[in-house]
């Protein structure tokens, strides 16, 4: 059984270009984002990278880092980053996870558990592997969305979505559809009129159930 809302990351041992660690101690007290990918030298993975790569100023102002993961080894990861960077203009400064036996995707449910390599493999033989986990500084997922392999991620909604986790993190409230940071957010069930004007100052009761305030961060 792969991980559910909420549930602790298994502390995996990690090797990666930039050094062997645990996963929770790579995670410490930081948001983390974990992207994964079936094979290094691949066009849609090496457009990725490169867009996480130059989001970095926006990672570090909300206190998350990044650490991919590709079915290849610390040697290949290396020679990729050159391309990367060649590619988007900006430094790959996040490690990668090398996962040569599958022992990160397994664990993490991203390829069945019979998985293996062929010799002469192609990036079809892990396509499963195209994750992107949020890890909340407790260490537990909050956050996972699987993609095919013709579909490039959008990183952008990516930092939205990690917003939107940052904002509602042990408080009362839910952002809506579309919600960008700053904009209105709904005001949990779990408080009453009463209690949420309390604590907010004023609501819009759009429907009984569907109450909005201004975004408190």
């Amino acid at each position: 059984m792969g991980l559910r809302i909420n549930d602790v990351v298994p502390n995996l041992d990690l090797t990666t270009d930039q050094g062997s660690f645990k996963l929770h101690d790579f995670i410490g007290d930081k948001w983390t984002i974990l992207f994964s990918h079936p094979k290094d030298f691949t066009p849609v993975c090496t457009t990725e990278f490169g867009a996480v790569a130059q989001l970095a100023d926006e990672w570090k102002k909300r206190n998350t880092q990044v650490i991919g993961l590709s079915v290849d080894g610390v040697e290949e990861h290396t020679k990729w980053k050159g391309d990367i960077e060649s590619y988007s203009g900006a430094k790959a400064t996040f490690p990668i996870i090398a996962d040569k036996d599958l022992a990160v995707a397994k664990a993490l449910d991203m390829l069945p558990a019979n998985a293996y390599l062929p010799d002469g493999r192609t990036a079809n033989d892990t396509a499963t592997v195209r994750v992107v986990f949020i890890f909340s500084p407790d260490k537990k997922l909050q956050l996972q969305l699987t993609y095919p392999m013709s579909i490039g991620r959008n990183f952008a909604e990516v930092l939205r979505a990690l917003d939107a986790l940052q904002a509602t993190y042990g408080k009362p409230i839910a952002t809506p559809a579309n919600w960008t940071h700053g904009q209105d957010v709904i005001v949990a069930m779990s408080l009453d009129n009463e209690a949420a004007k309390a604590k907010f100052g004023s609501i819009d009761i759009k429907l009984p159930y569907l109450r909005t305030t201004k975004f408190p961060g």
